[in-house]
């Protein structure tokens, strides 16, 4: 009996406890599902909130946009003209030789005057709003040859040949224009009291009427669908502006006049420059590349141009420049009497060929030539253009025989095209590169031929082993060159001597570059290549003619770390004398092109 009840009370234990356990459970599934109904009915109050708050506010948007569009307020700012006084791009308002100037870098505007109407230098003249297919800039090259303004009515200056009607010309307009007070709708508006980045996108609308500025967000209106009068013009606008550049990944500053311009220059060149090549001219003198030789710059120019497809246009109505493709090396092969020192037959075959773009297209009249532009680098080069005036004074000219005494080359108007000796065209870049300043153990070396008035005095003080520390030779002498080479000689010298031959340019300027030696260049009234943008002192040293007896002097006379700071520099500038198969950003195709460009730029006068 006993064991009886002691097994029932157990079993009502065991019971009991299973009950607990069950009723615990239940308990706790129903404190989880009262959270989760919390935690819901929290989540849709909240979006409940924050949906009526957006809707509040996109109504009142709305509301505004609707009053705005209702009132008299003309967001289009009027047109003005630019004081012609004012210097927009980096150059001196003062003219050098035949009235082109020579480059200086200005700072950007950071001012605005409201009583003035001035944004710094930027004078602006505001002027009645003219509807847009009647309104066009006012252009003045600087030899007076080619002038817009706005107008109603147009004459056109220019004939037309029947083969080329299809071609736009720019024409000839005049109107009166009465200015009048800046006024906004049926209010005025006090200038003053607007932030300075709303006046300046205001004035920069100066020549596309209603347009907004080309680039911005709110464009509708590429830059390359602008006027190519009006696209230059906005570029040296934006150039003057340029924004400063502190550390650029892909330039190197201590090799620059003013790294902003240039960065700036050549942004807007990638994106805005178009040109066009003339298809006329029989091989081989046109459109027949050397690529081979000491004159291979013209030819490499030539090859690249032609199978460019981003700045390259066949409709030459867009184009900013026009190209005359012609090869003075390949010129002088074919017209060149050998013996009879004359140039004439030279000179007139360019002329004739200048008068035949001239009659056969409009463009050249246009501007007398000053958007067109030729490439030579053989050493005659300059010379062949004097039968043709306009040729010679108004086209620009990269010349690598950039020599300012003769008359022919203009300095701040005209490029000095580098000269490369290119070896195998196949391979530009064979044995490019240098050693670094502990394994060069000569300080200067020259071999060369006796060209020129001199290369003669150079041997004359420093050559045929009269010092030990200045290797200085005429042609490199065989028992020499069979140990050591030309081109281990320039990576094993601290210093390149860069002597004129006869003429003032030297293709070993650029070898130093590709080998990595300091140049020494001794040539006076040379024309340093892009000396419009690169600041030369950085990474070479440039000798008078008359202290060639002190050169070793000179040399010694420069610090190591002062030295070895101007071979880094020498190393970073190579990027820019190199020539690709295909040409790569800053490279020597693009630096001769944006000192083009930059060239045009700076003879383009808004007013």
């Amino acid at each position: 009996m006993a064991a009886l009840l002691r097994f029932a009370a157990s079993e009502y234990r065991l019971t009991a406890g299973r009950r607990l356990r069950r009723d615990h459970v239940i308990s706790g599934w129903r404190r989880k599902i009262l959270v989760i109904s919390l935690l819901t009915v929290a989540i849709t109050a909240l979006l409940t909130i924050i949906l009526t708050l957006y809707v509040s506010s996109a109504s009142a948007r709305i509301s505004s946009a609707v009053a705005f569009s209702n009132s008299s307020f003309d967001p289009s700012p009027l047109p003005f003209s630019v004081d012609s006084r004012s210097s927009l791009l980096p150059y001196s308002s003062n003219s050098s030789a035949e009235g082109f100037a020579s480059p200086r870098f200005a700072l950007p505007i950071t001012k605005f005057d409201a009583s003035e109407g001035k944004i710094d230098n930027l004078s602006t003249t505001f002027i009645y709003h003219s509807n847009l297919e009647n309104h066009s800039t006012v252009i003045n090259s600087n030899d007076g040859n080619m002038e817009a303004s706005a107008s109603s009515e147009t004459q056109t200056n220019v004939e037309i040949k029947p083969d080329v009607s299809r071609w736009s010309v720019p024409a000839s307009k005049s109107s009166e224009v009465q200015p009048e007070e800046v006024r906004f709708g049926n209010q005025g508006r006090d200038m003053s009291s607007s932030p300075k980045s709303e006046i300046h996108s205001m004035v920069v609308k100066h020549s596309v009427g209603e347009r907004e500025v080309p680039g911005s967000k709110n464009s509708e209106m590429p830059l390359r669908d602008l006027p190519p009068d009006e696209a230059l013009i906005y570029a040296k606008r934006e150039i003057e502006e340029a924004p400063l550049v502190t550390d650029d990944p892909d330039l190197y500053a201590p090799l620059f006049q003013n790294i902003s311009v240039f960065k700036r220059s050549y942004e807007l060149m990638e994106r805005i420059l178009k040109v066009y090549i003339y298809r006329d001219g029989e091989r081989p003198i046109f459109h027949t590349p050397e690529l081979k030789g000491i004159y291979a710059s013209e030819g490499w120019f030539m090859k690249l141009i032609e199978q460019n497809r981003h700045f390259v246009v066949k409709d030459p109505g867009r184009a900013h420049l026009f190209y005359l493709p012609y090869s003075a090396r390949r010129m002088e092969l074919a017209l060149y009497v050998p013996g009879s020192h004359n140039m004439k037959p030279l000179s007139r075959f360019l002329r004739d060929y200048v008068n035949q773009i001239s009659s056969k297209y409009p463009f050249w009249n246009r501007t007398k030539g000053s958007d067109h532009f030729l490439v030579a680098c053989h050493d005659w080069g300059p010379y062949t253009t004097t039968l043709h005036a306009e040729l010679c004074k108004n086209t620009i000219k990269a010349l690598c025989n950039a020599d300012v005494s003769e008359g022919i080359f203009v300095r701040g108007k005209d490029i000095s095209l580098p000269e490369t000796t290119i070896r195998i065209p196949r391979r530009p870049l064979r044995q490019v590169g240098g050693r670094p300043v502990s394994q060069r153990p000569i300080l200067a070396f020259f071999a060369g031929n006796m060209h020129g008035r001199v290369r003669p005095i150079l041997l004359e003080h420093w050559g045929n082993g009269k010092d030990a520390d200045m290797k200085i030779f005429g042609p490199l002498p065989n028992q020499i060159s069979k140990k050591t080479s030309y081109i281990e000689h320039m990576k094993s010298s601290k210093f390149c001597i860069c002597p004129m031959g006869f003429e003032v340019n030297s293709p070993r300027i650029v070898e130093a570059f590709y080998y990595e030696c300091v140049p020494v260049i001794i040539a006076d009234n040379f024309v340093l290549p892009f000396e419009e943008v690169l600041d030369w002192s950085a990474f070479s040293v440039v000798v008078a003619e008359k202290d060639i007896p002190n050169l070793k002097d000179i040399l010694l006379g420069i610090p190591l770390r002062k030295y070895i700071r101007m071979q880094q520099c020498v190393k970073r500038l190579q990027r820019h004398f190199l020539w690709h198969p295909r040409p790569e950003k800053y490279d020597l195709f693009h630096m001769i092109l944006h000192s083009i460009w930059f060239s045009r730029l700076n003879h383009m006068n808004p007013s």
